[in-house]
């Protein structure tokens, strides 16, 4: 018997809708119904590209369309909120590129999509690994008590051209982008993290442009849970690394991001996905690599949970994926609340 096929509508022919494109080709249950984009030319080019039959140059007439059940919004951040609160009132179920304008945009976003019934998700791509389940499901026993965990997160990326040098359009610019995955590592590994009571940050401007490139900073919860990280863009080399730190030992990721494996970036074979587990006074002869492959790429999981959450969800599962969203960008927010410089 066939899989059902999730038909989701694309906003948006950028560098991040590609990815996202291909990832809906691979999955079992989804497909690409439509795609919508402001340049014919681009339009063109990536509906060619991806095999996409319907194109629209406007937005409010895909999502408006009966072929179209779910709507995937890869635009600049200052766009997200019309198209997606639009869509969510003509009935069609979200998946919206992150971050978001604020923390009072995403609730406004989230109030429609509960009202009209719709599922809203994120999309971040290393919350769908199976290492993070994995992760989240032995924490408790490989490392006891979770205290802390620790994130860097740099690529080497000077193009002023980039939509992330553009204050306009994404006006936290390594903040926004790369921040992101500090407050969501903090929502996945740390979920009893509370109430913040100290949070402090600290930016670097780019001399050319004065986007935000570079950011660094603290996190102290209620519960004696901090978070450190480090971010940006003018290292010249890519870190991605995630220190989960407990009672008992660590849990250490250098591919948190994404994965050597099969992150979108990279496609080293012969690695396999996974985390180092390290107790004591362990030497590196003694750490243990706890392996967690996958034969998908993340990207495919995101976009296969997603149909699967509409295809098979409840009230229930649907709030609790709305509720990561929030509480993710609640916590960017309090970081771009605090920059002191």
């Amino acid at each position: 018997m066939q899989t059902k096929q999730l038909r989701i509508g694309i906003v948006g022919t950028g560098m991040i809708s590609n990815i996202t494109a291909q990832a809906i080709n691979a999955a079992s249950n989804a497909t690409i119904s439509a795609i919508s984009g402001r340049n014919t030319e681009t339009l063109n080019n990536f509906a060619d590209q991806h095999q996409i039959a319907s194109r629209y140059d406007d937005w409010k007439k895909m999502i408006a369309s009966p072929e179209v059940d779910a709507v995937y919004i890869g635009v600049p951040t200052s766009a997200k909120e019309e198209i997606a609160i639009q869509a969510a009132r003509e009935g069609k179920h979200i998946l919206v590129e992150k971050p978001f304008a604020d923390f009072e945009s995403l609730k406004r976003i989230s109030a429609t999509a509960r009202e009209n019934k719709v599922a809203f998700m994120d999309a971040t791509h290393f919350t769908h690994h199976p290492r993070t389940k994995k992760i989240q499901e032995n924490a408790a026993a490989q490392i006891g008590t979770v205290q802390g965990v620790h994130t860097s997160f740099f690529f080497p990326f000077l193009d002023r051209t980039n939509i992330r040098y553009n204050t306009q359009l994404e006006p936290l610019g390594a903040i926004g982008d790369m921040g992101w995955y500090v407050a969501r590592a903090i929502v996945e590994y740390m979920p009893n993290a509370s109430e913040i009571s100290d949070i402090r940050t600290f930016i670097q401007r780019d001399p050319q442009t004065n986007a935000i490139y570079r950011g660094s900073g603290m996190i102290e919860f209620k519960d004696n849970q901090i978070s450190n990280w480090d971010i940006g863009y003018n290292a010249g080399v890519c870190i991605m690394d995630l220190d989960l730190l407990g009672t008992e030992g660590l849990i250490a990721m250098d591919d948190f991001v994404l994965d050597w494996s099969k992150g979108f970036a990279f496609d080293d074979e012969n690695h396999i996905a996974g985390y180092t587990l390290r107790k004591g006074m362990a030497t590196p002869k003694d750490f243990e690599y706890v392996g967690s492959p996958t034969d998908k790429a993340q990207t495919v999981h995101m976009v296969e949970n997603f149909a699967e959450l509409i295809f098979h969800g409840n009230g229930q599962t649907i709030e609790s994926v709305i509720k990561k969203a929030e509480d993710t960008q609640f916590i960017l927010d309090s970081i771009s609340n605090s920059i002191q410089g």
